[in-house]
């Protein structure tokens, strides 16, 4: 009884997949499978599905395997479709569900494709999150602290003695002796800059010290008291007897 139930349903499938179907055995076949829809853009995926019919078919499962053909799919995702495939078997147990059980494949096809579909096009939006992400960070520019701006500033003015060291250099290597010393007395001078800031500094150490209860000093009155002490030792004093 079970193997002529098992030869309608070959005749049946061989009507239904003429070109899909091959028979291994008299109790075996392998059935190609692909999706219903295929998304433009999508790598195509396609399997085969080898069903091999035990003695009391249909009333037990057949053994199911599966392998890409077309197209990756991976270990998890092959036992996951037949881990589907079985289900639907134990609800079709006692009928014959070959048909039944690769129009199911061909429905989990089609959403593992579109599940890869969705996951290309959040990978791509991150993508691009990314790269807004790193040109606003060019364009914003990195926050300046103290300790930035002083790390900065040491670094730049070492550069630019070590510049200017340079170029000092290679101005003295055709001076005579005589001719590179004045050039270094003059490299020692003090800008205006500097002698602004110096001289600011000064002023300020100035402050404090009146600020701390200096007394200032009247040089021109000291000057006339002094005058008039030694004109009084130079004043000759005459007697009555005299």
């Amino acid at each position: 009884m079970a193997s002529e139930i098992l030869a309608e349903e070959f005749e049946v499938l061989e009507s239904i997949y003429p070109t899909e179907l091959s028979k291994i055995s008299e109790n075996e076949v392998r059935i190609e499978v692909e999706p219903e829809e295929v998304e433009e853009g999508i790598e195509p995926v396609k399997l085969t599905l080898d069903v091999r019919y035990p003695d009391n078919y249909p009333d037990t499962l057949p053994e199911l395997s599966l392998e890409p053909l077309e197209g990756e799919v991976d270990d998890s995702e092959i036992e996951h479709l037949i881990s589907e495939l079985h289900k639907v078997g134990e609800e079709n147990l006692g009928m014959a569900m070959t048909f039944t059980l690769v129009s199911h494949l061909r429905e989990q096809l089609v959403a593992l494709v579109r599940d890869r579909s969705e996951r290309q096009r959040k990978e791509e939006m991150e993508k691009e999150r990314l790269a807004l992400e790193v040109e606003e960070a060019k364009t914003r520019g990195t926050a300046v602290t103290h300790d930035s701006f002083s790390a900065w500033k040491a670094k730049f003015d070492k550069e630019a003695a070590e510049k200017k060291a340079r170029e000092d250099e290679e101005k003295m290597k055709g001076m005579i002796p005589k001719e590179r010393e004045e050039y270094k007395k003059l490299a020692t001078r003090l800008t205006g800059r500097q002698l602004f800031e110096r001289n600011r500094d000064l002023a300020a150490s100035d402050d404090n010290l009146v600020e701390e209860g200096t007394v200032s000093i009247d040089a021109s009155q000291y000057e006339r008291e002094t005058r008039e002490e030694e004109e009084d030792e130079n004043q000759v004093t005459f007697s009555d007897s005299e």
